[in-house]
């Protein structure tokens, strides 16, 4: 009976110091993302910025290449984003970052990387990229 409440009284401090470490830990999500290129072409895959409440920008989330793909490259470069009608905003510039994705010019081999992308407010998204490689031949125009 002793040995059955001293396993109880384990389990419970285990389980408190596991709620207390996770609670400090920041929140991560993942998100799977489908993108279609064409081989040594560039695509934007992302687009990444922050806004308030009082539509003035916040703080740039720290993005992390952390699976590199094996048949092309990822680049990462500052930009402008002008919002239209965003929430209350009625017209808002933001700095973004803005992710690309360019396959090698002889690649027919479809690819995948990840990318880590960490906000200021301690939220963390890894987001994972397959990417379907296509030459365009046979797809027609699209308008």
């Amino acid at each position: 009976m002793a040995q059955d409440r001293m396993r109880a009284l384990t389990w419970l401090v285990a389980a408190a110091e596991l709620c207390a470490a996770s609670a400090g830990r920041a929140q991560t999500t993942s998100l799977d993302r489908e993108v279609k290129a064409t081989p040594g072409r560039e695509v934007r895959v992302g687009i990444y910025t922050s806004m308030r409440a009082d539509c003035t920008a916040g703080p740039l989330p720290a993005i992390h290449l952390s699976i590199a793909p094996e048949h092309g490259t990822v680049t990462v470069r500052r930009a402008t984003l002008k919002a239209t009608n965003v929430k209350q905003c009625l017209a808002a510039e933001l700095p973004a970052l803005v992710a690309f994705y360019r396959s090698k010019a002889d690649s027919v081999s479809d690819d995948r990387f990840e990318l880590e992308v960490s906000f200021a407010v301690g939220r963390k998204q890894i987001q994972r990229f397959h990417v379907t490689i296509s030459n365009g031949a046979g797809e027609g125009q699209r308008i």
